[in-house]
């Protein structure tokens, strides 16, 4: 199979993945061993130690790579340039690892808090590493907070929980010209709507555990490269920090993997009507979602983020009440198939309020600054019916 050539509905499903030589199972097994047995010293079927390699583990790797444009080879790299770890910071903890102390890395201003919280609460102290936030939806900034010691710029498109979007292409651009690594945090979008490696970043993040796995029952990350000499590095890290995927749940990820495109075009449609619903209630003050007219980066979202050629919003939205935060409280708590928890991209749709929850741990300045405050909510739409979602929406809103 030319795996350059297929479909993306077609690639989640065969990607890097073959029956298994020796029974013909279809679905690579899961090998929970950790250990393989030598014919002699150093002689082997290229499997040594579990930490190092793993079938399943590989087999998802392959497949992720794959879906975001890597076309290494197996004889370049034996995951075709995919790396899977214990979750989505152990992936960037590991990638921060490839740097060294006293660099300077440039990252969007919004970002996941445990992000944020990884890099202004850990590695500043345990790396020196110096981090500037930027906000790299506006293309002019990029160029301003570049410095000769900058060694990383760090994208998240869509940001979580504001949604911004930022211009890949003019990222990965900035960044080849000036030699600086460019890593996009991809977890929103997916290898479905958008591929960072097509507009020249030199690698991917995903958390994993979101839309990846999409049933919410394991915990991963991932980095992909499309470069040899990066997955060279990547690959030594791996191992050596040791933060790696278990079997079972490289296991559970590719399962999830093979639903992947079919479950985007139904989060993407169900995302766009409860958005454009949203936008006409009057207890809702304002709307965010990239896929709305309204979106401040909607021209380079429809660009960016697409399925099929078509402009594709994403599974995430993100409103503000016209209320306290008593009134956001009941609107929270009166949610029935909305489940009030945190995480995202899983079948099932999840409400968060991100200024107590998933953002709790950054600078109550920094949140004041972008906009994530008490009435701010962040939806995860699901897969069930749109107008079930719709129905809970309004109930909640009636009680505000």
């Amino acid at each position: 199979m030319n795996e350059s050539n297929i479909h993306v509905d077609t690639a989640v499903i065969h990607a890097g993945q073959s029956p298994c030589p020796i029974t013909g199972a279809v679905i690579p097994p899961v090998y929970l061993t950790s250990t393989y047995a030598q014919q002699s010293p150093g002689v082997h079927q290229g499997f040594e130690y579990t930490r190092s390699h793993n079938p399943t583990r590989y087999a998802f790797e392959r497949c992720i790579a794959r879906l975001e444009g890597s076309t290494l080879s197996e004889e370049e790299d034996a995951s075709y340039g995919g790396f899977a770890f214990a979750s989505g910071l152990a992936a960037i903890a590991t990638l921060l690892d490839t740097l060294t102390a006293g660099d300077h890395i440039v990252a969007m201003d919004d970002l996941y808090g445990g992000t944020h919280r990884l890099f202004n609460q850990v590695r500043t102290r345990s790396a020196n590493l110096e981090f500037t936030a930027v906000d790299l939806s506006r293309p002019e900034v990029l160029e301003e907070a570049i410095r000769p010691e900058t060694k990383l710029v760090w994208v998240e498109s869509p940001t979580n929980p504001m949604l911004k979007i930022a211009d890949l292409q003019h990222i990965g651009a900035t960044c080849r010209e000036r030699g600086i690594l460019c890593v996009c945090d991809n977890t929103f979008a997916s290898p479905v709507l958008q591929r960072p490696l097509e507009f020249g970043f030199d690698a991917v993040m995903h958390s994993a555990t979101k839309y990846i796995g999409g049933h919410s029952d394991a915990i991963g990350g991932v980095l992909v490269t499309g470069q040899a000499d990066l997955a060279e590095r990547l690959r030594f890290h791996q191992n050596s920090v040791g933060a790696i995927l278990s079997p079972f749940d490289s296991f559970l990820m590719l399962r999830g993997l093979k639903t992947l495109a079919i479950r985007m075009r139904r989060h993407c449609e169900s995302a766009l009507k409860l958005a454009r619903w949203l936008e006409s209630q009057p207890k809702v003050k304002s709307v965010v979602y990239p896929g709305l007219a309204s979106h401040p980066q909607h021209e380079v979202a429809t660009r960016i983020m697409q399925i099929d050629g078509q402009p594709a919003g994403g599974g995430m939205i993100t409103l503000v009440l016209d209320s306290d935060i008593s009134g956001c409280r009941r609107f929270l708590e009166s949610l029935g198939i909305f489940s009030l928890a945190e995480s995202l991209g899983g079948v099932e749709s999840l409400v968060n309020h991100p200024a107590i929850m998933t953002h709790a741990s950054v600078d109550p300045a920094m949140r004041d600054q972008l906009g994530i405050d008490d009435c701010l909510i962040r939806l995860s739409v699901g897969i069930e019916s749109a107008e079930d979602l719709q129905s809970d929406l309004e109930k909640a809103l009636d009680s505000v």
